[in-house]
């Protein structure tokens, strides 16, 4: 119980300075509350051997610190392996269609854009929809009914995408 105390205690009186420290030096106090959380945690684990350190404060900046060194790390790698993926295709334009279909979707509900992408994009049965999601067969077809009506509504023709109002002659 002494070795809970003892924990206790430390962190009570370091744990904001050491948050206050990390998030000076890596310029982002989410990334350096989720690193000192993760140091305090390894901290703990390990007490009985960190407790008799000369200056546990210490070991756990450090930790933090590389934790958040690490996390910034795997984020840029992440981001240039994404880069270096996707610099080598060739990707073509979006042509009217793809643009009027989107811009489409962003206009009906949530629910039914999720089921309308699913079935018509990802090309799963209403089965298969229900599995994924949880939402019952029956719901899915629903919305898939209302979301096709719903679409078909913004799909009319350029004009009523572009203004909102149809165009009508005289």
């Amino acid at each position: 119980m002494r070795d809970v105390e003892d924990f206790d205690t430390f962190y009570a009186m370091s744990s904001r300075r050491v948050l206050a420290q990390i998030a000076m030096m890596v310029d982002n106090r989410a990334e350096a509350e989720d690193a000192v959380a993760e140091a305090y945690l390894r901290a703990w684990n390990r007490w009985s051997k960190i407790s008799t350190y000369e200056n546990p404060e210490a070991w756990v900046r450090q930790v933090a610190y590389r934790q958040a060194v690490s996390t910034w790390r795997k984020a840029v790698n992440r981001l240039q392996a994404h880069r270096r993926d996707t610099t080598d295709h060739r990707v073509d334009a979006l042509n009217p269609d793809h643009v009027a279909i989107v811009a489409a979707l962003r206009r009906i509900p949530a629910d039914q854009r999720r089921v309308i992408v699913l079935h018509h994009i990802a090309g799963l049965s209403v089965g298969e929809i229900h599995q994924e999601t949880g939402i019952p067969a029956g719901t899915v077809t629903t919305w898939l009914a209302r979301g096709r009506r719903a679409l078909a509504a913004h799909l009319t023709d350029s004009d009523t995408l572009e203004t909102g109002r149809e165009h009508r002659d005289v």
